[in-house]
């Protein structure tokens, strides 16, 4: 177990960091074309994985239609949202906007799931709110409220709806199967879009950081961290696991700050503290290994 603790920071870290690379990526790259790429060869890279170990990937044919509609939500739209929040507002802001997901999980696991709201999620959602507010609020007064903020929180909302409809209507098949599926997926309806709005790629990016960023993004950021982030929810207890995506956030602001040379104002920084303080609110609590469930956002690839 103490190695695998081991793993929850470098989690955090690969998360937190392909926010800049996709950044990065999308200086020359579409947003179309950036995901579809990206999705195409991470599923190869983690189905080649399973396949190597002698797994199958194969899913119940009358769950096929929650494995799409589970992954539109969680990984097509989250993830297309979030490139398009990084057009037109900062990645510190995008990053942290997305990672109010488990305040939405709360939300809509009342209306859905009738899950009760006791006091531990009363709080996260206070402080998520706050957070908001600490966020917004100088954004309101200065007049520069833009689709990208919009597109940002959108994002968290879509990974939230995906993620109750995974508990509502389970899949039975390992995670590691219905990410591997869920990338494939991804590939597909993104390649349409691709094909739609952006057409074929005319020419290979040129940029030296471009590619560096585009492997980092596929092979580290995609393909790896999926295997970490099962590899972690099968050995700890969830609780701990959880810790793993809260450092997301603050890696992507410090990311942001080292790569693109963003610099977060103070109202960015306090939305940072209390989001991600609303966020371990609702996710981390004292894990019993033997009867602790997943959360509810644990089961969805994230990259």
């Amino acid at each position: 177990m103490s190695r695998t603790v081991l793993l929850v920071p470098l989690l955090g870290l690969l998360w937190g960091l392909n926010w800049p690379a996709v950044r990065l990526c999308l200086v020359e790259i579409g947003p179309w074309t950036l995901r579809a790429s990206g999705f195409f060869c991470a599923s190869l890279i983690v189905a080649t994985w399973i396949r190597a170990r002698g797994a199958s990937l194969d899913v119940p044919r009358r769950h096929w239609a929650r494995l799409f509609v589970v992954g539109l939500f969680s990984t097509v739209m989250y993830t297309m949202l979030s490139a398009f929040a990084q057009l037109s507002a900062s990645t510190t802001r995008s990053a942290v906007l997305s990672y109010t997901m488990p305040i939405w999980v709360v939300i809509l696991s009342r209306i859905v799931l009738r899950e009760p709201i006791d006091r531990r999620r009363v709080v996260g959602l206070a402080l998520g709110a706050a957070g908001l507010v600490a966020l917004g609020w100088p954004i309101v007064q200065a007049g520069q409220l833009s689709w990208g903020l919009l597109f940002a929180v959108l994002s968290g909302v879509s990974w939230a709806i995906g993620s109750v409809l995974l508990k509502r209507y389970p899949i039975h098949a390992s995670p590691q199967v219905i990410a591997t599926w869920q990338l494939a997926l991804g590939a597909v309806l993104t390649g349409i879009g691709m094909l739609v709005f952006e057409g074929l790629p005319q020419a290979l990016p040129r940029l030296g950081t471009t590619w560096l960023a585009f492997l980092f993004h596929v092979t580290l950021a995609q393909a790896v961290a999926t295997s970490l982030w099962f590899t972690i929810l099968s050995r700890l207890p969830a609780g701990i696991a959880s810790i793993g995506s809260l450092l997301v956030p603050a890696v992507g602001v410090v990311g942001a700050m080292a790569l693109l040379g963003e610099h977060p104002t103070w109202a960015d920084l306090a939305g940072l503290v209390l989001i991600v303080a609303a966020s371990a609110t609702v996710l981390v609590r004292v894990a019993d290994p033997e009867t602790d469930a997943t959360p509810i956002g644990a089961k969805i690839a994230r990259g």
